[in-house]
């Protein structure tokens, strides 16, 4: 697996690629109908053909436009999280704590990440379904296990926003381990974060951080809205 580059990030600068982040979600969203049947396409292909299909079902679901976070999560579980290998994302944000995590550690930490980044961005997923996206050509071998496959969003009157997926084949198909936003890579932006929690508090600590952050997150959203009919409370 290659290394994730060291790379930190203000709060201010976090705020100003929530939005790219979400469209990277978007376009991972493509890489899930179909992936067992097609674990022998090309990465590339892959994320362009499926990932156009989920981005216009977001488009024309209603419920999801209207507000459905509960909906909009729930395609998330079903056609992201099993295509992103969350243990190697924590592990890699975690850097060399990780080595020293237990077991149960381990399975808690990459648990409460996989909540957050999900949570994080469940919100900012179905406004960018009308973004324009160039996906650009593989650069690789077909021998090659490990790859990244580039997506360029397009914004009018703006330079193109470059994401790029750091992949790996498995026994299981393509798995994306990172994501590079703006040369930015996500994993690495919450590395001080999480190297400044351990030193203070231990990894039990994190864990504590990292669960206190999903509830507050699951507090802060918006109740789905009600079906039209439904009787008022």
């Amino acid at each position: 697996m290659k290394k994730t580059t060291r790379a930190g990030m203000t709060r201010k600068a976090m705020t100003t690629r929530l939005g790219s982040w979400a469209v990277a979600l978007v376009l991972a969203a493509g890489l899930s109908a179909g992936a067992a049947a097609q674990s022998a396409v090309a990465p590339d292909e892959l994320v362009k053909s499926v990932t156009l299909e989920v981005v216009d079902l977001i488009a024309k679901d209603k419920d999801i436009r209207a507000g459905n976070r509960a909906k909009l999560i729930g395609l998330i579980e079903d056609k992201v999280i099993p295509h992103f290998n969350f243990t190697a994302m924590t592990s890699l944000a975690l850097g060399q704590s990780w080595r020293k995590a237990s077991a149960e550690q381990k399975k808690r930490l990459t648990e409460e990440f996989k909540t957050l980044l999900v949570r994080t961005y469940a919100s900012a997923l179905a406004a960018f379904s009308d973004q324009k996206l160039d996906f650009r050509p593989l650069r690789a071998k077909p021998s090659d296990t490990d790859v990244t496959v580039q997506v360029r969003v397009l914004q009018p009157g703006a330079q193109p926003v470059p994401i790029d997926y750091s992949m790996e084949k498995t026994a299981a198909g393509w798995k994306v381990y990172d994501v590079m936003v703006g040369g930015v890579s996500l994993v690495a932006n919450y590395r001080t974060e999480f190297t400044n929690a351990v030193r203070e508090s231990g990894i039990d600590g994190l864990i504590k951080n990292l669960a206190a952050k999903n509830r507050t997150l699951e507090a802060s959203q918006p109740a789905a809205p009600a079906a039209k009919g439904a009787p008022k409370s």
